[in-house]
Parts: structure tokens; sequence; C-alpha cells
């Protein structure tokens, strides 16, 4: 595989064009998450997902990286598909929290994958549900609407502190 800035480019639209199945599966995500949690979890919007493709597409080196495991997720089909079981997990749950961005939405993006992989099944081949469960954990979890991540941490250590 060759992926040069144009390549990268074709794989952010096309990550674009699923807007139409990967926000409702984020809200229904969000909804199950949020019951289970017992909190309100605000929907996403059309919008809010492609700010926040837009906003991963934006960093380069994240952009190349995201690029490629589309691409590879895009072609992925085991025969039997359990044989391949392990790659495209793997590979969904690296999307997922490279989407998200740092830690803690790195670890919740991953966990979250697992949760919108057994819920959704794109039929498409055995890489596309996991591509787009990954591309609903990672969004959901790099966009806000969660209670906890509405207010400054009480956990922050002040800079310039004496030492």
């Amino acid at each position: 595989m060759q992926l040069t800035p144009a390549g990268v480019e074709a794989q952010f639209d096309w990550i674009h064009d699923r807007h139409s199945t990967v926000v409702p599966l984020v809200n229904s995500v969000r909804a199950d998450l949020g019951e289970a949690f017992a909190t309100e979890v605000d929907p996403i919007s059309a919008e809010g997902y492609h700010e926040a493709i837009d906003a991963v597409g934006a960093n380069g080196d994240r952009a190349v990286n995201v690029a490629a495991l589309v691409a590879i997720l895009r072609e992925l089909d085991v025969e039997g598909d359990y044989p391949g079981f392990v790659v495209d997990e793997l590979l969904g749950r690296e999307l997922a929290a490279m989407i998200a961005g740092d830690q803690p939405r790195r670890l919740l993006a991953e966990a979250t994958f697992h949760y919108a992989d057994i819920h959704h099944h794109a039929g498409e081949g055995a890489g596309t549900d996991d591509l787009e469960a990954a591309l609903a954990a990672g969004v959901q979890t790099r966009l806000p609407g969660w209670n906890w991540t509405e207010a400054e941490s009480p956990f922050a250590v002040e800079p310039n502190r004496k030492h």
C-alpha cells in the first residue's frame, strides 16, 4: 500500500461519506452507555461528526495513520471470519483510539469500540463492521456530551507551584 497526500484525502472523504451509518451508531452507543451509567449523554449531529473527522485529518501525522488503518480495514476480509477476528479487532481498536486522541480518551475509545462492534454488523466484509464501529467509538469519545467532559478536572496540578 502506498499512501500519498491525495490518498489520505481520499480515505478521509470515504470516512466523511459514512456519516449516515456512523452518526446513528454513535447515538445508539451513547444512549446505551448513558443508560448503563445512569447519566444523560448528548447525541451528536452529522455536523459534529464532520467537525471531529476534520480535526483528526488536520493533524497530518495522525491523518496518515488513520488513513492507513481505514484502507486496511476497508479491504480486510477473512474467509470464515473467525481466523481474522484478532486482526480486525486489533486494527479497529487502534483506529478508535487514534481518532479519540490522548489518554484517557484513547483508552475509553478502545473499550467503547468493543461495545460498538458487538452491536453493529455492516455485512460488507470482516473489516467493515469493525471500521464503522471504530469510527463511532473514536468520534463519540472525542466529542463533548458526557457530563465528565463539561468541567475542568479537579485533579489538575497548578503550574508554577513551589518545588
